[in-house]
This record gives C-alpha cells, sequence and structure tokens, in this order.
C-alpha cells in the first residue's frame, strides 16, 4: 500500500483527485505509474492476484479507491485479474478506447481517473461482462470478518 507516501491514498475518502502528471510521478511507484498514468499494460500472467482466492477487497493502488470484491472475481483465462461487476456504479467509469485499430471501453477509476484495463461483453452472469484489469493498478485487502470468526473459534484441548 501506498499510504506513506501518497498523501492521497484512501479506503475511505471517496472524493475525486485531480493532480498534474508530475505530482504522480512523485508519488507513485515507477510501474503503478506506467500503468495508471500511461494507460500501460502488464503482461499477462504476472500479476499476483491473477490466481488469488482470498476473500477481500481490492482497491486502486494510486488512490485507495474500491474498484472490486473477491466474490466478482473469476477466472477468465485472459491473463489478468478478472471481474464481473465493480464495487459500486462510482467506483469506476467508462472511457471509449479505439487505440490499436481496436473498439473496446477502458475502465478508470471513478476517484483518480487511473487507468486500470478493459471491459468486455464475454463475461458469466449475472452482468455478462468481464473487467480485464491490471494486477499492479490493484492493492487487496483480506476480508477482516472472516479472518476475525476463523480467530475466535474455540481451541480444542
Amino acid at each position: 500500500m501506498n499510504e506513506k507516501k501518497n498523501p492521497v491514498y484512501s479506503n475511505t475518502d471517496t472524493s475525486a483527485v485531480k493532480m498534474s502528471e508530475e505530482e504522480w510521478k512523485k508519488i507513485l511507484p515507477q510501474d503503478v505509474y506506467y500503468i495508471a498514468r500511461m494507460k500501460g499494460t502488464e503482461r499477462p500472467w504476472t500479476s499476483k492476484f491473477e490466481t488469488l482466492k482470498d476473500k477481500g477487497t481490492y482497491y486502486c493502488a494510486a488512490c485507495g479507491n474500491a474498484l472490486f470484491q473477491s466474490d466478482t472475481k473469476f477466472e477468465s483465462g485472459c491473463g489478468w485479474p478478472s471481474f464481473y461487476e465493480p464495487i459500486s456504479k462510482t467506483s469506476v467509469i467508462y472511457t471509449p478506447d479505439n487505440t490499436h485499430g481496436m473498439k473496446r471501453t477502458e475502465v478508470q477509476c471513478g476517484r483518480c481517473e487511473a487507468h486500470l484495463g478493459h471491459v468486455f461483453d464475454d463475461g458469466p452472469p449475472p452482468t455478462g461482462l468481464r473487467y480485464c484489469i491490471n494486477g499492479v493498478v490493484l492493492d487487496f485487502e483480506k476480508a477482516k470478518e472472516i479472518e476475525k470468526k476463523f480467530n475466535e473459534k474455540p481451541k480444542e484441548n
């Protein structure tokens, strides 16, 4: 997580973040800056989140905005972490992307407009959508309730 160097990072603040590219460059790790601000793409099958099955919440690595719940994550086989639904209607925004000779829909963070990936209409029910997201721009926090319940179970002697 980026809280120490990054003054805008918050898992609770939903106010829009507007900063210059120079400011972003100073506070983001180079790999996050490249994807989030330069609209880069990480190599497929390199994300630590692609096969992660833990329960919890995925956040924007640039600003801390809540993006996806783990129960909407699925194995798509595309090489990037995939989800069928964002956490809320305002957690992501959609932008037409006609680069590389393709018509796609870019997915950006609803708080800081970081590039996250793209959304396609070949996902599973109930939405039929596949949010193909760069793992570099995700932070993950394990669900605390599950962990707490597990730790509270009486230990057998």
